[in-house]
């Protein structure tokens, strides 16, 4: 592991079990293109990231792409995540219309740049997939956050990821090593957040601050949300929306709105603040 500019990079394990059957193949140059094209896709969400006002606490390196670590505070909206996770195949497509530039221009080993345009061109592509934690999974997670409560987002998105990781093993019918394990990682990260989904949603409760002042701000529509004044707080908090303020209209047995609650007041409620 490095670290460059407060950033740590590494390699997952995955890439380095590839790494060990390139050079008992002799495949190693391959491999070094292969390392190089990651590590462009992921310098492009970190550049990403870093434009938006987003620390980037990690990259992990692997065969298909990369796991980025940022710290969010709030301030990460759908339109910036989508942003971010769409730079990594933008900088694929950049670089296979190079490649393609150079081809037409006759410069350079034919065989080799045609071998740099489909590497990555598999590589964006299969990150488009829309499974976490894929760009595509993170497009359609963010996409999806605008219209549904943020913990149900989580949730279903979670759930569909980890369906579609047993069927990236399942075409691997066991016989395609590298889709076995793409999919052995898919499916552990899936099932991960899928048991971190509490602490996630919690970090979004903590981090609802950055909403409030864009909507003081701003003066933009609060969002109501109608509940009985038996409605557990937990099941009210579970339908906030990612980029949207709240206020809260409580009503009795009767259908009378009793009061009209700010979201910060249950927030400091549920956390006992």
């Amino acid at each position: 592991m490095i670290r460059i500019l407060g950033i740590d990079l590494s390699l997952h394990p995955l890439f380095v079990i590839i790494m060990l059957f390139s050079v008992l193949t002799g495949q190693f140059l391959e491999l070094l293109t292969l390392f190089t094209i990651v590590l462009i896709h992921e310098l492009g969400h970190v550049v990403a990231a870093l434009l938006v006002g987003v620390t980037v606490k990690s990259v992990q390196l692997l065969p298909f792409g990369g796991v980025a670590v940022i710290e969010d505070h709030g301030r990460l909206t759908a339109s910036r995540e989508i942003g971010i996770a769409l730079a990594g195949p933008l900088q694929n497509g950049i670089m296979i219309v190079i490649a393609l530039g150079l081809q037409q221009a006759g410069y350079g080993n034919q065989e080799f740049l045609t071998y740099f345009i489909n590497a990555n061109a598999i590589i964006a592509l299969f990150n488009l997939l829309p499974v976490l934690p894929l760009d595509g999974g993170k497009v359609l997670q963010a996409t999806v956050s605008l219209f549904l409560p943020y913990y149900y987002t989580l949730l279903w998105s979670g759930r569909v990821s980890v369906a579609a990781s047993i069927l990236v093993i399942g075409a691997g019918g066991g016989l395609r090593l590298n889709m076995v394990m793409i999919g052995a990682f898919l499916l552990y990260s899936n099932f991960t957040d899928h048991r971190n989904l509490p602490y996630r949603f919690v970090a979004f409760l903590m981090n609802r601050e950055a909403v409030y002042e864009y909507h003081l701000r701003t003066g933009s529509v609060a969002r109501p949300i109608v509940a009985l004044s038996a409605k557990p707080l937990d099941a009210i908090l579970r339908l906030f929306k990612r980029n949207q303020y709240h206020f809260i209209y409580v009503l009795n047995g009767k259908g009378n709105v009793v009061a009209v609650v700010p979201e910060q007041r249950l927030i400091s409620t549920y956390f006992g603040i």
